[in-house]
């Protein structure tokens, strides 16, 4: 299976876009403007039978509840926007699922990996299961009277309206200050991101006809390597 990059009709820094048959991964910088862009232009120019969303399936309401919101592009960043930007069927592909904890107990026995590095990765999946039920209690009338939060959006000094060449500037140094940030991730950080990755790349491998993801443009590279 080959993978081409995007044409640049597809937003800001289109070669953070890769074309599998079937399949459009797009990655994204969380919440950047860039991002939001990139992925309400690939889902202009395509017509997926499924949108994919590198959410856990818990999450999926309330960022449906953010991309009903009248007038606001900023509320749920680019997941909102490519629920927004498509009448297609939404998945969410990330963990906590069954499908995860499946993939998480393959993987640890697979790697025979030591217990204090279990035992981090175990710690690291409940925070996750936490932060998804949070984000599926906000998006119920109780969560929205309360005022409960979900994820908490990360903010730029950028916005949508502005000059696209310094948005697509502005996202490419958040990457590479990133990926310079992971020189000094403790060693189960490689790890969950190797559980994630297989799992959400089993997940669109299943999923029918024309798909266009969104994903973290640190897992763009794994998931196509996994997917090819």
């Amino acid at each position: 299976m080959s993978t081409t990059n995007a044409p640049s009709t597809l937003g800001p820094n289109p070669d953070y876009v890769r074309r599998l048959p079937d399949l459009t991964l797009v990655g994204v910088v969380h919440d950047h403007p860039a991002s939001v862009e990139r992925v309400e232009s690939t889902l202009r120019q395509t017509a997926p039978e499924t949108v994919a969303l590198e959410l856990p399936p818990l999450a999926i309401p309330l960022y449906r509840s953010y991309a009903r919101r009248d007038g606001s592009r900023g509320a749920g960043g680019e997941m909102s926007a490519a629920i927004r930007a498509s009448d297609a069927p939404v998945v969410g592909v990330d963990g906590p699922s069954r499908r995860f904890r499946h993939t998480f107990r393959r993987y640890v026995d697979r790697e025979g990996l030591d217990d204090e590095t279990r035992e981090r990765l175990s710690e690291s999946v409940r925070i996750a299961g936490d932060r998804a039920l949070r984000c599926r209690l906000a998006a119920t009338r109780l969560g929205r009277r309360s005022g409960l939060e979900g994820d908490r959006p990360f903010t730029y000094d950028r916005d949508l309206d502005g000059d696209p060449e310094e948005l697509a500037a502005d996202e490419r140094s958040h990457v590479a200050t990133a990926r310079a940030a992971t020189a000094f991730s403790p060693p189960h950080v490689a790890h969950r991101d190797a559980i994630r990755e297989e799992c959400m790349a089993e997940a669109l491998g299943e999923l029918p006809g024309q798909t266009v993801a969104v994903v973290g443009i640190d897992h763009l590279e794994g998931l196509v390597s996994l997917l090819e």
